[in-house]
Order: C-alpha cells, then sequence, then structure tokens
C-alpha cells in the first residue's frame, strides 16, 4: 500500500492509501478521487517527504480500524464516510442480503443497470469475483444527521 499527499483545486491536502501508483492513476483519470473537505474531483498528488522507518510503527489504539460500531475514528475520516454514506444511500438502491443475487443478474443483463448497495457473505464475495464482478466493501459509519 502507498500513502499519498493529496491536494484538490481549492489548496485542501489530505491522505488517500492506494494499491499503487497505478491505482491512484486509475481512480483519478475515472473522476473517482474527491476532496473530502469540498467534494470536488480535481485532485492530484502533492509534493511529499518520503517515510522512513527505522523500526515497527506503532498505531495507537484508537487510530486502528475495526468493525464494530463505536471505535474511535478522526473526526476528518468520520464525516468522510458519512458523506460517502450519504451519497451511496441517495444514488443507490438498498438490496439487502440479495445483493450478490442482484450483481450478478445486473452483470448477466437480466437485471436492470443501477447502483446498488446491501450485504454479502464471504462466499458471495468468492462467487462474484468467479464471475469478474468487482465490488468493494465499504465502512458503514452511524449517519451525520442520527
Amino acid at each position: 500500500m502507498i500513502c499519498y499527499q493529496l491536494r484538490c483545486d481549492a489548496g485542501h491536502e489530505f491522505e488517500g492509501w492506494f494499491p499503487g501508483s497505478e491505482a491512484f492513476d486509475d481512480q483519478a483519470r475515472r473522476n473517482l478521487l474527491s476532496c473530502p473537505q469540498c467534494g470536488t474531483v480535481n485532485v492530484v498528488r502533492a509534493l511529499m517527504a518520503p517515510a522512513v522507518r527505522t523500526a515497527p510503527a506503532r498505531v495507537p489504539e484508537a487510530a486502528r480500524p475495526g468493525a464494530e460500531a463505536g471505535v474511535a475514528m478522526p473526526a476528518a475520516l468520520m464525516a468522510a464516510m458519512q458523506r460517502l454514506r450519504q451519497h451511496v444511500e441517495e444514488r443507490c438502491e438498498n438490496v439487502g442480503d440479495k445483493f450478490a443475487d442482484e450483481a450478478l443478474k445486473i452483470h448477466r443483463g437480466d437485471g436492470e443497470q443501477r447502483g446498488i448497495y446491501g450485504r454479502a457473505s464471504e462466499e458471495d464475495c468468492d462467487r462474484l469475483a468467479d464471475e469478474g464482478i468487482e465490488i468493494m466493501a465499504i465502512p458503514w459509519v452511524p449517519r451525520a444527521d442520527g
């Protein structure tokens, strides 16, 4: 994984983690990156100093990711995740536990082309991957208004 310092055209700076530089280039080209402060998709890599580590990094307990609700998360990250949830809920259909079946229908042309979200088991995820369907797990944080 690579951590890039990113900057939007409004001058806001933030970090982004990517599997490699190609992943950043691909996501930027497809306008999949956006500024967590203003939402613009005009995002570029900012100049950054290389990270040189001489000992294993120690991650503070509060910054460690967790699956359960209530795990401490930096405020800016929480706000970005809440905006992501709102974006998904406004633009996609919640198909619940039928996510894998609906994704397969859409992929095969048997279902209406639309954005969907829901839940999938590990077996469902493997089945979708075997079909060549790319999915993404998103941490589902509490709503900003709730």
